[in-house]
């Protein structure tokens, strides 16, 4: 721990912070997964209706800066193009 009075305070923001975004990050991954699980069982209107509700989060998500827009980008386009692929 450090002796400091600011870096203390430094540091129990950051044990904060990252819970946080471990919070975010795990409502990000369980958002993909929905829509994941509703490719694999060929449901394509149960895969569209995840997928909608996955990319304000998965944006969100690009924005707080959890992830790059880059990985959020990818993420949508490649949801998007396996959810297309099923008939």
């Amino acid at each position: 721990m450090a002796n400091i009075k600011s870096a203390q305070k430094r540091a129990k923001q950051a044990i904060k912070s990252r819970a946080h975004n471990m919070d975010l990050r795990s409502k990000l991954r369980t958002k993909i997964k929905n829509v994941v699980n509703g490719i694999d069982q060929n449901d394509k209107e149960a895969a569209t209706a995840a997928y909608k509700d996955a990319v304000p989060v998965i944006d969100s998500m690009a924005s707080k800066g959890i992830i790059k827009k880059n990985k959020a980008a990818r993420h949508k386009s490649r949801l998007n193009k396996k959810i297309k692929s099923l008939t």
